[in-house]
Order: structure tokens, then C-alpha cells, then sequence
């Protein structure tokens, strides 16, 4: 009887430091972080600048160069950034792959430097020709894009404006756009600029971009709302999905601007999400969470929400009082 007891101890004993020896290599397992997001920083050679053109690309964790292709997404920097901005959000792009609320992709931030992503008056730069040309087919050469409409851009502030101005310029390369705090101009017409809305910008920035004189033309034909109120069949048509953003504390004014370009889109009928976030400014705390939103959005236009069926519901319940009412 001591013999069995002492062998069923034993055996009791050993077991235990087994199902311990699992259960730590269990959590081990848990806990252990997944395969993570790569950065990748280089440049490319042009014509169309003074210099190469220095970027930086963000894969997903387990990119592979030859598996499925991805979705492309510029992530444009503001007006005193760099590519580095890329690094700045990885940590929310990271977080928005883990959440499942944004599909893999490829994301890319070139180094602008303070352009407004467009070709300068003087042709001296040519950054939008740049980065919807050479710099895309490069970045198709270059990673697993998938091919066809299958780009998107976002930024904030001066990368807000850019795009806006890309998207909607070149909505049969973008397939969607979230322009965060964008700054742009809420008028259609350079003469009626006024000081508050470009207090923030250096004139000799504005004469080196849009001649000196300013151009007032080119400045049109490169204005946002210049360009919706000329067309916005074009883009109506093109099914954009687009997300503007400001906060209604901005230092710049830029809530007025992004008011203004809400209420065009709404009256030419551009769908659209607009977010005005109360006690927001253009920098702090509430900036990250915002760009978390906005990825979010980016995620649904990609991979889009199967039907709501009880809005459909609503929506066949209502058309004849609708046509009616036309």
C-alpha cells in the first residue's frame, strides 16, 4: 500500500510539472507578439525634382512578395513633415490590422518636403506628375500591389489637402480619400483669399508654388473646391469614398474651410463622412484617435459592410412617398 501510494505520488508529481511545463508554454505562445509591420526607407531617381525622391513603405506582418496582391495607401505627411511621418502612425496602422478594421496593405509616405503634392507653376517640380506616374509604377515594380483602381490617400493638414486635390484630380487612379484637418481654402477663387486663411502660410511658399505673381487661374484649376464646383459629375460619377475631418478648436481656421467643402459635397450630392470633432485642434491628443477613425473608414471602403437589411427595408418602404414627393 506505501509502495502504490508513494508510486502514485510520484507519478502525481511529475504530471503536475508537466501540465505546468504546458501551461506556461501555453501563455508563452499567447503572449508572444505577432510577426510584426516592416519599414522600408529608400529613394527613387527623377527628373521631375531637383533630387531623388526619398520614401519610406510600411508592409504588413507576413508581407509576401509573391502572394496575393494589396491595396496601396499613400500616407501623406503635413507641411513641416517627411517621410518619417510614416513612422509617427505605424503604431495606429499596426493597431488597426490587429483590430481587424483595416484589410493588409501596403502604405507609403514620400518625402514632399512643403510642395502642397503639386507641380509648381514653373515646372521646376513636378510632384503630382511625380507621385500619380513614375513614383506609382516604381512602387507596382517594387512591392504586391494589386492592380486596377485599388489606390487610396490620406493625410493631415497640407497631406489633407493633397489629398483632396489628388483624389479628386485623378479619381480613376483613387479609389478613396481621408483628408484630415485639410488645408485648403473655403472660396473658389484666389481674389477672394482672405489673411485668415492663409495667415499660416509664407508668401514667397505660395509664389514659389503658384508663380510670381500668384497665378490666379492655377491656383484654381489646383484648389479642392475649385475643382468640385467645376465637375462634380465627374466625381459623383467616379464613386469616391470619401472622409473629411477638422476639429472645431483648429488654430488654423481649418474647421471653416472643412465646413465649406462639406456643404459643396452635400449640395452636388458626393457622398461623403464628415466628422467636426468637439474640442479638437489641429495637433494633441486627439489626433491619433481621429487618424484611427479614418483608417477605419478606409477599411469599410475597401472591404465594404454586407447590406443592412433593415435599412434596405426602410428604404423600399419609403421610395413611392419619395417619388412622390419630387
Amino acid at each position: 500500500m506505501k509502495r502504490n501510494c508513494g508510486i502514485g505520488f510520484s507519478l502525481f508529481v511529475r504530471f503536475s510539472w508537466l501540465r505546468r511545463a504546458v501551461v506556461v508554454v501555453a501563455n508563452m505562445i499567447a503572449l508572444a507578439p505577432a510577426a510584426a509591420s516592416e519599414l522600408v526607407t529608400a529613394q527613387m531617381q527623377t527628373n521631375l525634382l531637383p533630387h531623388p525622391l526619398q520614401y519610406t513603405v510600411l508592409l504588413p506582418d507576413g508581407y509576401d512578395p509573391t502572394g496575393p496582391p494589396l491595396p496601396l495607401l499613400f500616407l501623406l505627411h503635413g507641411g513641416t513633415g517627411d517621410n518619417g511621418f510614416l513612422t509617427n502612425v505605424r503604431a495606429v496602422v499596426d493597431s488597426r490590422w490587429a483590430a481587424g478594421s483595416l484589410p493588409k496593405l501596403i502604405a507609403v509616405t514620400p518625402n514632399a518636403e512643403r510642395s502642397f503634392y503639386m507641380d509648381f507653376r514653373d515646372g521646376s517640380q513636378k510632384w503630382e506628375t511625380l507621385l500619380t506616374g513614375p513614383f506609382l509604377d516604381h512602387l507596382r515594380k517594387t512591392y504586391r500591389i494589386a492592380a486596377g483602381r485599388n489606390v487610396y490617400v490620406m493625410g493631415p493638414s497640407m497631406g489633407g489637402m493633397g489629398s483632396l486635390r489628388l483624389a479628386f484630380k485623378h479619381p480613376d487612379i483613387f479609389a478613396g480619400l481621408a483628408a484630415l484637418e485639410p488645408a485648403v481654402d473655403p472660396v473658389f477663387h484666389w481674389k477672394d483669399v482672405l489673411p485668415r486663411h492663409k495667415f499660416y502660410r509664407p508668401q514667397e511658399v505660395l509664389e514659389f508654388i503658384y508663380g510670381k505673381p500668384i497665378d490666379a487661374a492655377y491656383w484654381e484649376a489646383n484648389n479642392p473646391a475649385s475643382i468640385v464646383n467645376a465637375n462634380p459629375d465627374r466625381i459623383r460619377a467616379a464613386g469616391l469614398s470619401i472622409y473629411l475631418d477638422c476639429g472645431d478648436e483648429d488654430s488654423f481656421g481649418l474647421d471653416e474651410a472643412a465646413e465649406f467643402m462639406h456643404q459643396l459635397l452635400l449640395k452636388n450630392r458626393i457622398k461623403h463622412e464628415y466628422h467636426l470633432v468637439h474640442g479638437a485642434d489641429h495637433v494633441g491628443r486627439t489626433l491619433r484617435p481621429r487618424e484611427a477613425e479614418a483608417l477605419d473608414f478606409l477599411g469599410r471602403a475597401i472591404n465594404p459592410p454586407p447590406p443592412d437589411p433593415i435599412a434596405d427595408q426602410l428604404r423600399k418602404t419609403l421610395a413611392p412617398l419619395r417619388e412622390k414627393a419630387q
